[in-house]
């Protein structure tokens, strides 16, 4: 069974804590679930690929159990990208469309986005979207779609977002090795965002906090465009390796801890309250306060706000959250970092769990799927608008054929 006879769309997101395959098919022009498959990842630091063969075998992995469960052949798929070495610049250019005024088309808006684009960029960047932020159509700004309007020059700012083309071709080598061909790439804080911001957000501002395990991607929307995109270079992983030093456990106790005693705010941990730690081997199991696994956290959570917020007042976007932040990925899920959030940067601060496919199983729908379902969602919307231009554009040729005739 072949992936083009099931119109399916797979979905690949290569973190550094888990590698995650989803496939879903489109029935009646709407996404259901078919399968998934989620292994420990392997030779990914960072959020790169720093060993080949552990990472395609990661990869194979996935995708063999999100073929068994969908019943289906994978043969395609679109990444999630994420990590430090993702950036966002703005820019701003433009066209004249002449000394008289005309109608703006569809070409006039890519050309002015190509004008746009024309920012100089060191050899080693790659560009995974062009997202216009408004158009400035003569005098008259604030413009979202100027398609159909008359004017005599059409100006765009747009946010560019940028990547390390070598760290994004060696994920596409690893699907490539694992059987994969890479139609597609996404970062990971815009997906994250299709799969948990509304458009009422959006509109009022709003930053979108993905923390993963070694790095958090961060997305601002302001007036329904995007504003602002980073990557805190702090993650889950983090906070992992403060408590198994701290506490001299190894990582993974490290890791268990976090999850059941973990809070990013020491006063709300109980005084009294203590925990067994095995510690490290040829060690007797002790008992610590479990106040002291909060001590430990907190600061590491207060730096990463205050990163976040020193990044944010940099991006000019600190005054552009109406609508407060969203946090999701697997390291919002730690007791108190709302708290944290909502104290630093002064807004309201919530979870935000992945919107649910049809017949999609629970597991899924928790924060820290939301890159990858929200790729999913992300790809499928916009492969909708290029079929609409595509349609469009061959309707007017007829049109022109048509009339020539």
């Amino acid at each position: 069974m072949s992936q083009q006879a099931e119109n399916l769309i797979a979905v690949l997101d290569a973190g550094s804590s888990k590698t995650r395959v989803l496939v879903a098919e489109l029935n009646e022009g709407a996404l259901r679930y078919r399968g998934h498959g989620i292994v420990d990842a392997a030779g990914m630091r960072k959020g790169m690929v720093a060993e080949l063969l552990p990472a395609v075998e990661a990869i194979d992995r996935a995708a063999t159990l999100a073929e068994q469960r969908a019943e289906a052949v994978i043969e395609r798929c679109v990444i999630a990208v994420g990590g430090p070495h993702v950036r966002g610049v703005n820019s701003r250019g433009g066209i004249s469309l002449g000394a008289r005024m005309r109608e703006i088309t569809r070409e006039d808006v890519k050309a002015a986005v190509d004008r746009a684009r024309s920012v100089s960029l060191p050899n080693d960047r790659e560009v995974m979207h062009l997202l216009p932020q408004q158009f400035v159509l003569d005098d008259q700004a604030g413009i979202h779609d100027p398609v159909g309007m008359v004017g005599s020059r059409l100006e765009v700012n747009l946010h560019i977002s940028t990547c390390s083309g070598s760290a994004i071709q060696s994920i596409v080598t690893c699907a490539n090795k694992a059987g994969l061909e890479v139609t597609e790439s996404v970062f990971e804080g815009i997906a994250a965002a299709e799969a948990t911001i509304s458009a009422d957000e959006r509109e009022l501002g709003v930053c979108l906090i993905d923390i993963g395990a070694s790095s958090t991607e961060l997305i601002v929307f302001f007036e329904g465009s995007v504003a602002h995109t980073s990557v805190i270079p702090i993650g889950g992983d983090h906070f992992t390796n403060d408590l198994a030093v701290g506490l001299h456990v190894t990582p993974p106790e490290a890791e268990w801890v976090k999850c059941e005693y973990g809070n990013a705010v020491v006063t709300a941990v109980p005084q009294v309250s203590e925990i067994e730690l095995r510690g490290m081997p040829g060690f007797e199991p002790r008992m610590v306060r479990q106040r002291l696994v909060g001590e430990i956290l907190e600061p590491r959570a207060r730096e990463l706000f205050h990163m976040l917020r020193d990044n944010l007042r940099q991006g000019g976007v600190l005054e552009a959250l109406g609508a407060g932040c969203v946090m999701t990925g697997g390291g919002a899920r730690l007791p108190g970092l709302l708290d944290v959030a909502e104290s630093l940067l002064r807004v309201p601060a919530r979870i935000g769990s992945p919107v649910p496919l049809s017949r999609m199983p629970e597991e899924l729908q928790q924060p820290e799927c939301a890159a990858l379902i929200g790729t999913l969602l992300y790809s499928h919307r916009t492969s909708v608008i290029r079929a609409a231009e595509d349609h469009s554009l061959r309707a007017k040729l007829r049109a022109i054929f048509a009339g020539s005739l």
